[in-house]
């Protein structure tokens, strides 16, 4: 027997209903509970305002606000409530609460109720919001008195057939839930909270319950901006991303030939190194070359300004402006600490979505750290890879280093795991000068070079140099121009001892022929005497 599936309505909220696996009970009642500026309205704005779009007429009841502010605050996230109020698919309800049962503390929801059945007939309607119920609450001031009219009220709108939001603020911000006991009453129980952590706001929900079905269990960041809430969840237990496609060249040839052909599609590449070894030059390298052939690129920055990268580029003779006025290269950039990784993340989500780049390269996760914590920055890190392997996006990631690092330290942040290629950029010092190396580490579905290389970052770009090894390792810089020379001068010494050795050969075979031709000249002579006798 096929197990049964619960009936589900979508929220409109593209990451909830993944989270809830389809969206809320269909004709149950659900909870959103969270402290002040958690998001409660608006998410239930979203509900009533997603099916009035699709032709499912809902009804918003508020204890708190005044019908025109909703309109008004609907209207900032692009929402024309009145437009469906017209067209009878939406039904404000503003103080349900009639003034003198306020004034008399005979406080009963009889009028409610009949308000709610009335306007349920009128419309046809699917959905109800109940905002701020918590009100009530604060006028009973009854524990009994509350579950009651509870009761009372979702058994009304269960009649109607409704499928029901509640959101009740929290009396303690710890607290997962304040009305225990409306937690055995509804279907869905969600929790929304507001943190500051490192002077950094962050929201995260989480789904406490939710009978008859499966839900994703972890804590999710979501944002609210001009769109409403967002949530990007990672709750599929399948991993879909695209399988590593074709060689893409890294825009260096030489470099191509260390990593066995180059960088490949879909993959995860992972630069690391410390300041000034050149990770934005081979990033931007690799930017030039991908806009060349008309591919879309998005840069994302935490460390530089546009102007500033671009125009530091131009020293190491990379102009990115031709690829940026032909539409190919997309610059976004921003201070890590000026939002929560969840806004970041819907930002870069968004900005993927709409430019649809093949290829991304942040710079630098060093710097997501600054979004809050060390799991926010892998949270943000770990989302955004995800949805770019989904999607066949290939990563660059650039990472500063403190100093040297094991290959599970180069990433910093804990994803070297999800990291297809990695290359580690160093700086040498020897014979009074720094110079650079790198070595490419791992690189998934590529025979690639293990040798550490030398490379110079010129007028011209990048050049790497090839690989020379003396007193068993690799040398740089003057250390190997020294052991060059000496090299040459001990090659040359060989030569003219080769050369002298060659003389003297020589001389010894011009006078064996001499020997022989002197032999041979007596040996005619004595021949002509015998004649002569």
């Amino acid at each position: 027997m096929k197990p049964f599936q619960l009936p589900k309505i979508k929220t409109g909220i593209k990451g909830l209903d993944e989270i809830l696996a389809g969206g809320l009970p269909l004709k149950r009642t659900s909870i959103v509970s969270g402290g002040p500026g958690c998001g409660k309205t608006v998410m239930g704005l979203q509900f009533i305002y997603h099916g009035a779009k699709n032709n499912e007429p809902g009804i918003y009841i508020t204890f708190e606000e005044k019908k025109s502010a909703l309109r008004q605050n609907a209207l900032t996230l692009g929402w024309d409530l009145a437009a469906l109020e017209e067209e009878g698919k939406i039904i404000l309800l503003d103080n349900p609460l009639a003034a003198e049962v306020i004034r008399t503390g005979e406080i009963n929801l009889d009028g409610l109720r009949a308000a709610i059945a009335a306007a349920a007939k009128k419309i046809n309607a699917c959905r109800i919001v109940v905002d701020a119920l918590d009100v009530l609450f604060y006028l009973l001031n009854d524990t009994d008195r509350e579950r009651q009219e509870v009761i009372q009220l979702q058994k009304t709108m269960d009649f109607c057939g409704l499928s029901s939001l509640i959101t009740t603020k929290t009396k303690d911000e710890n607290a997962f839930y304040s009305y225990g006991f409306m937690d055995s009453m509804v279907d869905c129980v969600i929790h929304l909270d507001q943190r500051v952590v490192n002077q950094v706001t962050t929201r995260r929900l989480r789904v406490k319950k939710y009978r008859g079905s499966g839900f994703g269990k972890n804590e999710y960041p979501y944002t609210i901006d001009v769109r409403g809430v967002h949530i990007i969840p990672v709750s599929t237990l399948d991993l879909r991303h695209k399988p590593l496609g074709e060689y893409v060249s890294s825009g260096q040839t030489d470099l191509d030939e260390v990593l066995g052909g180059g960088y490949r599609r879909a993959s995860s590449v992972l630069i690391a190194g410390v300041t000034g070894t050149g990770k934005t030059s081979l990033a931007a390298t690799f930017s030039r070359g991908i806009c060349s052939r008309e591919e879309r690129l998005l840069y994302i920055s935490f460390e530089e300004s546009r102007e500033a990268m671009m125009n530091n580029m131009l020293s190491p003779g990379i102009d990115l402006k031709p690829a940026m006025e032909n539409g190919f290269f997309k610059y976004m950039s921003g201070l890590p600490e000026s939002m929560g990784a969840e806004e970041h993340l819907v930002r870069a989500f968004k900005n993927i979505t709409a430019f649809k780049p093949a290829h991304l390269v942040i710079d630098a996760i060093s710097a997501c750290r600054r979004m809050g914590t060390e799991k926010a920055a892998f949270d943000y890190l770990v989302r955004l890879l995800n949805l770019s392997k989904e999607r066949g996006i290939t990563c660059i990631l650039l990472n500063q280093t403190i100093g040297p690092s094991t290959i599970q330290e180069l990433s910093g942040i804990e994803i070297s795991s999800i990291i297809d290629t990695v290359l580690s950029l160093h700086m040498t010092e020897e014979t009074g000068e720094i110079n650079r190396t790198m070595v490419c580490l791992k690189s998934r579905g590529s025979r690639h070079s293990n040798q550490y290389r030398e490379y110079q970052i010129t007028d011209n770009g990048i050049c790497l140099m090839p690989v020379y090894i003396g007193d068993g390792r690799v040398l740089t810089g003057t250390a190997r121009k020294i052991l060059e020379e000496k090299e040459a001068d001990q090659a040359l010494k060989i030569e003219l001892e080769i050369e002298e050795k060659e003389r003297e050969l020589e001389k010894l075979r011009q006078t064996r022929k001499n020997l022989k031709h002197n032999r041979m000249a007596r040996a005619t002579m004595r021949g002509g005497l015998k004649n002569d006798t």
